[in-house]
């Protein structure tokens, strides 16, 4: 493990060494103006060297040796590989002057502060995302995510029949599909990057470094889902990527090193978390925002708050003693040893003894009404950077902001959709293809057929809510039967699709057979016959 760390530092180049921290003139929101004592050519290097500072935080890393992707260059009809800097004018085609930062009216000290906001470092991530709160934030929509499930749908037009979806289902567990749903989430949003690879043996040991081709995957050649965290991986563009702006994969890894292994990354499923511009892209290594990276500010005030709390309540009573100093402090050791004696004493439940005509004592009392809604209130902004409700992930009512906690869950529930489409729905499709093609379809003896995947509700209704919508269900067959626009079969092939209808699965043939009404008042003749 550490030759391949110290391998993936040789990759990306060495860091430049620290450079000397620049004592700021005032605070850190100064509007001080600059020290009397200093030139104007001194004013300016400090000037310079702050905004450099800025620069460096931003983009991660020292401008003059960022070197934190390969580049392959095919010209002259071979293929080299070269490592230049993002600011290198001749190795990207003149980008150069994109990485010059201007201050542009944003006074320096509030740039500073924006440009702490950079990118942190996945080791950084990882360590951050050990605390119970931060590790709930990223945890807890990616099981909501999965818990509902998902049902598996034809969309070739071959009619799959129900034991082919049973194959894949049970191939799901035994690839623990669900597990992985869950880790692909949460780790992306740890990192704000997640890279899955789908591991098929092949006999052609150029494989994964060709476009993904789904009839490259044999028959019982597919071995499941990897995934890989960013520090193991190394990002390789090709020159056209790189240098080119106009090219549809501008700024996209063409291959991701893994292990000294050249993966194509169309073999790859890859979560991002929040996008970045490309100026900030190989800062992040081509990953996005992470939710430490966003939260850890919040969490460490929202924690510090929570722990001040008891505090305050054990000192919330603060007491003043008036007493002669002159008289106190010509006899300095005794007067320590009472105030000490009285420290241990400073209970609520402590005596407090004083002379009645030297001395005078004074109680003071914080107020203490608003306190859990101030602590509550940091916690609802963590709650609002994560994307999360503070119902949700503190497990508790709304409180302060004048919140009311009505709205939370549809917000959610869209958070959660988009989860669901644009980061799970690729993972479980391509995972669908390798194993209908390496399992399902070898051992029914079928052709290789498509599936999709549709995802149950989110929203679960209760008992009563459920029985309530089945009754309105039933009223509307019955106004469309009685008006002729639909019969007793296309009822009946509604209940057996229904899985809410407390009849699904039953045979839609059967219909049974409907006496006709008879008028009230009226019997039954036998029928005459006429000689």
């Amino acid at each position: 493990m550490l030759k391949r760390f110290a391998s993936w530092v040789v990759e990306l180049g060495t860091p430049p060494a620290p450079a000397a921290p620049i004592e700021p003139p005032g605070g850190f929101f100064t509007t001080d103006a600059r020290a009397e004592q200093e030139d104007d050519l001194t004013w300016r290097a400090r000037q310079q060297a702050q905004a450099q500072t800025i620069q460096e935080r931003s983009f991660g890393k020292d401008l003059s040796s960022l070197k934190n992707i390969r580049v392959i260059n095919r010209a002259n009809n071979g293929a080299t590989l070269q490592t230049f800097a993002q600011d290198d004018a001749n190795g990207f085609n003149g980008i150069k002057a994109a990485y010059q930062l201007g201050s542009y009216g944003v006074p320096d000290s509030q740039a500073s502060w924006y440009g702490s906001q950079g990118f942190i470092g996945y080791q950084m991530c990882a360590i951050i995302a050990q605390h119970w709160l931060v590790e709930k934030a990223c945890l807890v929509p990616a099981r909501e995510a999965v818990r509902k499930g998902y049902r598996i749908a034809v969309t070739d037009g071959t009619g799959a029949e129900v034991e082919e979806l049973k194959a894949i289902e049970r191939a799901d567990k035994k690839y623990r599909l669900r597990k992985n749903l869950v880790e692909f989430v949460q780790m992306g949003r740890v990192f704000g990057i997640r890279v899955a690879m789908f591991r098929v043996r092949s006999a052609d040991p150029a494989y994964y470094q060709k476009p993904f081709n789904a009839d490259g995957v044999l028959p019982g050649t597919y071995e499941g889902i990897v995934q890989i965290d960013p520090y193991w991986i190394v990002p390789e563009l090709t020159t056209n990527a790189a240098s080119n702006p106009g090219s549809i994969g501008f700024y996209e890894p063409t291959y991701w090193i893994i292990n000294g292994e050249r993966i194509h990354r169309s073999h790859l499923v890859i979560m991002r978390g929040s996008q970045v511009a490309d100026i900030l892209k190989p800062s992040y290594l081509f990953g996005g925002v992470s939710v430490p990276q966003r939260i850890y500010e919040r969490v460490y005030a929202a924690e510090r708050c929570a722990n001040e709390a008891p505090q305050l309540m054990l000192t919330k009573r603060s007491t003043i003693f008036y007493t002669d100093t002159e008289k106190a402090l010509a006899n300095q050791g005794k007067f320590e040893q009472k105030m000490s004696l009285w420290a241990q004493w400073l209970t609520n439940f402590g005596i407090k003894v004083a002379s009645k005509d030297a001395d005078k004592i004074e109680q003071h009392d914080t107020n203490l009404t608003a306190l859990d809604d101030n602590i509550m209130v940091q916690y609802q902004l963590v709650a609002a950077a994560s994307n999360i409700p503070v119902t949700k992930l503190m497990g508790t009512s709304a409180k302060g902001l004048n919140a009311t906690g009505e709205g939370d869950e549809s917000n959610y529930h869209e958070e959660l959709e988009a989860i669901q489409i644009n980061d799970l729905e690729p993972l479980i499709n391509r995972h669908h293809i390798c194993v209908i093609r390496s399992e399902v379809a070898p051992a029914l003896s079928i052709a290789p057929f498509a599936v999709e995947v549709v995802w149950n509700p989110l929203d679960t209704p209760t008992a009563k809510e459920q029985a309530e919508i089945n009754k309105a269900k039933a009223e509307t067959d019955k106004a469309l039967f009685d008006a002729g626009a639909v019969d007793g079969h296309d009822i009946r092939s509604r209940l057996a699709n229904d899985p809410t209808s407390g009849y699904d699965g039953i045979d839609e043939g059967d219909v049974p057979e409907v006496p006709e009404p008879t008028v009230p008042g009226s019997r039954d003749v036998a029928p005459v016959t006429v000689a």
